[in-house]
């Protein structure tokens, strides 16, 4: 499978900004991202589309503007991305982690 390019743009105690890459041939597999404490919030923002798959699913949105701007919360509910057949997805991930629940 393809690897993922992760490179990290602002990385602060409880704000994380991420651009991702996943190229073609890659997925992710259904899974959630607990957390030990607090609340944590994901706001997803596709910059480009492959031309074919890499479909983001989850169980339960907070709020998506055509499945471009996605802010779902990864530690309650399981969230996946479909294999990439051509193309590419990079999206602008950014992570927000509160000390609440």
């Amino acid at each position: 499978m393809a690897r993922i390019i992760n490179r990290t743009l602002l990385d602060l105690n409880r704000l994380t900004i991420n651009l991702v890459t996943y190229p073609e041939g890659h997925s992710v597999m259904r899974h959630n991202d607990p957390v030990s404490s607090g609340s944590y919030y994901k706001l997803n923002l596709v910059l480009k589309e492959p031309q074919q798959g890499g479909v983001f699913e989850t169980d339960r949105v907070i709020f998506s503007l055509f499945n471009r701007m996605v802010l779902f919360r990864p530690d309650l509910y399981d969230h996946s991305v479909s294999r990439i057949e051509r193309g590419k997805r990079i999206l602008l991930s950014i992570a927000l982690h509160f000390p609440w629940r």
